[in-house]
């Protein structure tokens, strides 16, 4: 990337840029493996998710246990994403489905499940699904349905979900239900369910404007045993609202790289093109343009570094800076992308151009891991939540 400055930032200490100029290096020279998706979006998602892991660094993604819990450095998952997509959507798409899929795992996982499943996805050996979504129940988690029912030592799971990222490619899935403990959110718990286990089916793949691997899942009298469960019941919201405070961020850090790849594509481009017998870099409207681009991209590295920083230094939840950081940066991406695709004219929408595909990339990070709009909801909850505990009510 042509702007590193930022890395001068307070956020980040000599262990982030060190891992920068090392990600930096592995990535120019892996260009092309990366890059490469002529062998289909299941072949290509799996090969990545080999790549990344045999090179280490989906070892982000496994932290060291710390009293018992795992603890991810959100900074470097954000560095990670940034550069990641920058290069590649599918690269970055296949590094931050181990995350998500694993997270849970990660967090409040006991030690035989870290040992089996997450340590399998930080070195690309497995791949991890996060199954929340169904289908009146997106952005209203507490209205889902799929239940899981006490059976002697296991639990029965019945129901589907659906949006499912690496759906059909997972070798393991961490999966919402409802074990009615109480009504709403309060009654649901986090289990691991292995693709090969009875019950199990990939009911649809979905096709998407930029594809990767995403299908319904259909459980169906499915059996698992009781050792399968993360966590304790009845704290699956909290377990998925805790993952998501945590990879929240990084979905900015994609749009970040998106973003940067868009303005610097954008940007050589202008200088090259001939209009009214000068560059059209020289035209004010353009210049106008690209100011306006550095300027999202930069708030949006302050909102996302800001949002990492504040998480990992605390440790505390960061849900206000979480979803302000994902509602900024992908509002701010597309506005970034979309003034590419004009400044590059009729190449602007050739299909397989990079603006031309970053263009279809990006604009499902506006509504994944929360829409823009469900951000906004909970920033203004968080806002009057925090005048409440001010002033009283």
């Amino acid at each position: 990337m042509a702007d590193r400055s930022y890395l001068a930032w307070p956020f980040f200490e000599p262990i982030h840029r060190e891992l920068q100029e090392r990600l930096e290096r592995w990535l120019d020279a892996r260009r092309g493996e990366l890059t490469d998706e002529d062998g289909g979006i299941d072949e290509s998602c799996i090969r990545l998710v080999r790549l990344l892991g045999a090179a280490g660094w989906l070892k982000h993604v496994a932290p060291k246990s710390e009293r018992g819990r795992g603890r991810l450095d959100v900074r470097v998952l954000c560095l990670l994403r940034e550069h990641l997509a920058y290069l590649s959507g599918l690269a970055d798409f296949a590094f931050a489905m181990q995350g998500l899929g694993s997270g849970p795992i990660s967090l409040f996982g006991t030690a035989r499940q870290r040992k089996r499943y997450v340590a399998r996805a930080a070195t690309g050996q497995a791949i991890a699904a996060f199954a929340l979504s169904e289908k009146e129940a997106g952005s209203d988690v507490g209205a889902i349905a799929t239940s899981a029912a006490a059976d002697g030592d296991g639990y029965v799971l019945n129901g589907e979900k659906t949006w499912i990222s690496n759906g059909g490619i997972a070798d393991f899935y961490v999966v919402f239900a409802r074990t009615g403990e109480a009504p709403g959110t309060k009654g649901l718990s986090a289990f691991i369910v292995e693709a090969g286990d009875l019950g199990v089916e990939v009911a649809e793949r979905i096709e998407v404007i930029a594809p990767h691997p995403l299908a319904t899942l259909r459980f169906s009298d499915c059996r698992i045993p009781g050792d399968r469960l993360v966590g304790e019941r009845g704290d699956g919201f909290k377990i998925a609202m805790a993952t998501l405070d945590v990879f929240r961020s990084t979905v900015g850090a994609a749009a970040l790289g998106f973003a940067r790849r868009a303005m610097d594509e954008a940007m050589a481009r202008t200088q090259e093109r001939q209009l009214f017998g000068a560059p059209l870099s020289q035209l004010q409207l353009t210049q106008g343009a690209i100011a306006e681009m550095a300027l999202d991209v930069d708030s949006s590295a302050l909102l996302v570094y800001r949002s990492a920083w504040t998480k990992d230094v605390t440790g505390e939840r960061v849900t206000r800076e979480a979803a302000l950081a994902k509602w900024a940066a992908t509002e701010a991406a597309q506005r970034v992308i979309d003034r590419a695709v004009q400044l590059f004219g009729g190449q602007g929408i050739v299909s397989g151009t990079p603006v031309e595909r970053l263009y279809r990339e990006v604009r499902a990070l506006r509504i994944y891991e929360g829409a823009s709009e469900v951000q906004q909801v909970i920033v203004a909850r968080q806002e009057l939540a925090r005048l409440t505990r001010q002033y009283g009510d």
